[in-house]
């Protein structure tokens, strides 16, 4: 059986009680970065006084995975194995799908456990009152692929989702002013976590706003969708 795990995106309490059940019968652990998951196991055993007795640890991201499944025996899937990525959902925005499409491919029992998950928490705590939405997710970084991508989200008919990554945000804040300024945006960083920031105001707003804090973290935003004529 292999399950899909979801981890804390910012507060460590977020880990469900299922989950925490389930990480004591695990054997084998595929992990996004190791190091990252080792760090998070250490701090869940000591809180809530439970040992895990994980015997392998298996490295599995964007660059690796399909090389890892490549290499897998079946005896391998006789045990109890788990996928966690390093926050949030997997699957979205994060390793896990191929390992998925694996299992239905080779017949194998498989179960995404529910948990924390940026995307929805952004779109929550917007405010926007729709029924629908789009999850855009990250933008390309450079040249005419992001400048495409921007003028889709920019001109989509529902509120879109868009993450961001901290060393970006201020690019991103510029180019939504200058092409939307008058629009409404929601952006959240560290969500969940003791530096938590929230900005709801016109994207021309954006840029002063990150201007005046520590924009350092992982963003959500949730752009305002273009009014129909």
């Amino acid at each position: 059986m292999v399950y899909l795990i979801p981890t804390p995106i910012g507060n460590i309490d977020d880990i469900s009680v299922r989950s925490l059940k389930l990480l004591t019968e695990i054997q084998i652990l595929f992990c996004e970065d190791t190091r990252v998951t080792k760090k998070l196991l250490n701090l869940l055993s000591t809180r809530n006084q439970i040992k895990f007795n994980i015997e392998q640890f298996i490295s599995f991201h964007s660059h690796n995975d399909k090389k890892v499944l490549s290499s897998l025996h079946k005896d391998i899937f006789e045990k109890n194995i788990a996928f966690m990525s390093d926050a949030g959902m997997p699957c979205v925005s994060d390793p896990g799908a191929s390992l998925v499409k694996y299992c239905q491919e080779n017949s194998i029992d498989y179960e995404v456990l529910p948990g924390a998950n940026a995307a929805l928490l952004a779109y929550s705590s917007s405010g926007m009152e729709s029924s629908k939405f789009i999850f855009y997710g990250f933008l390309p970084h450079h040249g005419m692929d992001r400048k495409n991508a921007l003028n889709e989200v920019i001109n989509l008919s529902y509120p879109v989702i868009i993450y961001e990554a901290p060393y970006r945000i201020a690019k991103l804040a510029s180019e939504l002013a200058e092409v939307c300024p008058k629009r409404r945006l929601f952006a959240i960083k560290e969500a969940t976590k003791k530096f938590e920031k929230k900005f709801y105001s016109k994207t021309e707003e954006f840029p002063n706003f990150l201007n005046s804090i520590n924009s350092k973290g992982e963003w959500a935003l949730v752009l305002e969708p273009k009014v129909k004529d």
